[in-house]
């Protein structure tokens, strides 16, 4: 076992890294890195092979090259250094997707901190908890944002200086960018970490009470580059990389600077919400190789009144992950643009994916096959592996899964399992070809009317009616504590009878999987509210968090 170790106010805290380095995964990738080993060598190591004037990263702020983005890198490390961090001390993230991110992140890195990477839609609150929980002592924030880190949201945390990107006024508790980097040197050594030091932080989304803290540690981006950079995306230096997804996010980091620097490509980086509009002009103009997305993005693209001007003859390899992908959205999109959807499974813990199809094995709707480097087995509740065809709880194991969530024994051991495993608590069946298939979460199952249903069952089932564009359906308790099924539409079309579509939804469910599975109430939206990362909101529905949605509701 390897142990890594930080601080964390004035407690020593000591992370047990349980995943054996001469696992299967490893062995079958010839995946070997030197015990001294810092991450940043995925962005330097390319002024060693003479890429330094061809272009890293693109976008409305023009181009930097890997020479630039290599000297931004340093100077922001060595402010960090100037700024009396120590080895293992944590620095907050809170940027938009531009070239500051990648400077920031490597950087830290480089000079042997720790970069946490946030999503800039997090409330005040949660920051507050992200702060406290992190120990962070310096907040790297775009400008827009500085105002959430107001006095109520430091309070009780460690953070001594708050870094502030873009045009702003500097307060009494923040410095300028320009500030803190002035007189930087732009040369920085690698600090001498190991690979099993900790290299950066995500949190995990919280969907069951606080979000948990998830370490990565020095080898791992390296590992999913030679996993599923080289032998999914088989990515070269003559590629130019887009993925909307954003860098906070485990999936975008990889898609955005990870694959593409591991070997000396491009990456499109495009700031703000990821609207159709931007996206589809960003295509035209800077002519991606290979597109990164999620089925809501494409749903989205597809249904755009500028899709029709797009320009996607550059596109290579087009992506997807994080939701199931349907077969109308899938024909739509390669209708519109010629190309088909590669749909993988990934996951936080696990870095990237390790589930997927490729462009010359393809099931739409399937998680895909598994990716070389990481070992899979479906287990039943009794931790007995089981068969082709039949369903199982999925586990995974590759040299890039997370070790621990910070500061969470108790979740840590849930998840982090003997040997190196990862327990997903994903329902997964395997067919034949060995494909696999997401069939919901282990933990989600609810009794409707007596009866266990799958919420994520129905959803599929009423996604593929030809009037849905998008749903999401929901287990919601009654006032009497009974469980009942809520489906939310957004069609294809308007309707001029909701009652009368949502009746015909409802037969269709009864038809097609079982009567009882029925969603009881459907409501209907103009669209479904969306998360950052552009995946449905389901908290926000859960909530019922609408108020600015039209909405209809039929029981």
């Amino acid at each position: 076992m390897n142990v890594v170790t930080a601080t964390k106010g004035s407690n020593a805290v000591t992370i047990v890294d349980n995943v054996p380095r001469d696992s299967q995964g490893s062995r079958e990738i010839g995946f070997s890195v030197p015990d001294r080993y810092n991450a940043s060598d995925i962005l330097f190591d390319n002024l060693d092979a003479g890429r330094g004037d061809r272009p890293a990263v693109i976008g409305a702020f023009g181009v930097r090259t890997y020479r630039d983005l290599c000297a931004d890198a340093s100077r922001y490390g060595n402010a960090l250094v100037r700024a009396g961090l120590q080895k293992g001390d944590r620095v907050l993230l809170f940027l938009d997707d531009g070239p500051t991110y990648p400077a920031a992140l490597f950087g830290a890195i480089r000079a042997g901190f720790v970069p946490i990477l946030i999503n800039t839609l997090t409330p005040p609150d949660l920051l507050n908890f992200y702060l406290a929980d992190s120990s962070a002592k310096v907040a790297v924030v775009e400008a827009s944002h500085a105002s959430t880190f107001d006095e109520t949201t430091r309070k009780g945390t460690a953070l001594e200086q708050l870094v502030t990107v873009g045009a702003s006024t500097p307060t009494v508790s923040s410095i300028s960018e320009q500030a803190f980097l002035q007189d930087c040197s732009a040369t920085l050594e690698a600090a001498p970490t190991t690979r099993d030091d900790m290299c950066f932080w995500q949190y995990s989304s919280g969907s069951t009470g606080r979000p948990k803290g998830i370490v990565h540690l020095q080898h791992d981006m390296l590992y999913t580059a030679e996993s599923y950079g080289k032998h999914v995306l088989k990515i070269s230096e003559n590629d130019i990389c887009f993925s909307v997804p954003k860098i906070f996010f485990a999936y975008g980091l990889g898609n955005s600077l990870t694959f593409p620097f591991y070997v000396g490509a491009a990456s499109i980086l495009l700031s703000g919400q990821p609207r159709a509009k931007p996206v589809l002009e960003a295509i035209t103009k800077h002519r991606p190789t290979i597109f990164f997305g999620l089925p809501t993005l494409y749903n989205s693209l597809v249904n755009s009144d500028e899709a029709s001007g797009a320009d996607f003859s550059s596109i290579r390899l087009c992506l997807s992950a994080a939701e199931v992908l349907s077969p109308e959205v899938a024909e739509a999109w390669k209708s519109l643009s010629g190309h088909n959807i590669v749909e993988g499974l990934g996951s936080t813990e696990v870095l990237h994916i390790y589930l997927s199809n490729t462009p010359e094995q393809r099931k739409i709707g399937a998680a895909g096959i598994r990716v070389p480097g990481y070992e899979i087995v479906l287990k039943d509740l009794d931790g007995n592996e089981v068969a082709d065809e039949e369903q199982g709880v999925l586990w995974v194991r590759g040299d890039s899964n997370a070790p621990a969530y910070w500061n969470r024994p108790d979740k840590t051991a849930d998840t982090m399992r003997a040997d190196g495993w990862i327990y997903t608590g994903d329902r997964m069946m395997r067919d034949q070809d060995g494909f696999y298939h997401f069939l919901g979460r282990a933990d989600d199952l609810v009794k409707v009317s007596g009866q266990w249903v799958y919420p994520l069952e129905v959803e599929l089932c009423v996604t593929d009616h030809p009037l849905v564009r998008e749903c999401a359906v929901l287990a919601l308790e009654m006032a009497d504590r009974r469980m009942t099924l809520q489906a939310y539409v957004v069609l294809n079309e308007p309707s001029d009878n909701k009652a009368e579509t949502a009746a015909l939804l409802k037969d269709y469910v009864k038809k097609k999987l079982l009567p009882y599975k029925y969603p009881r109430t459907v409501v209907f939206l103009d669209t479904l509210p969306k998360t950052g990362t552009g995946k449905i909101d389901r908290q926000a529905l859960k909530a019922s968090d609408l108020s600015n949605i039209p909405r209809v509701t039929c029981m």
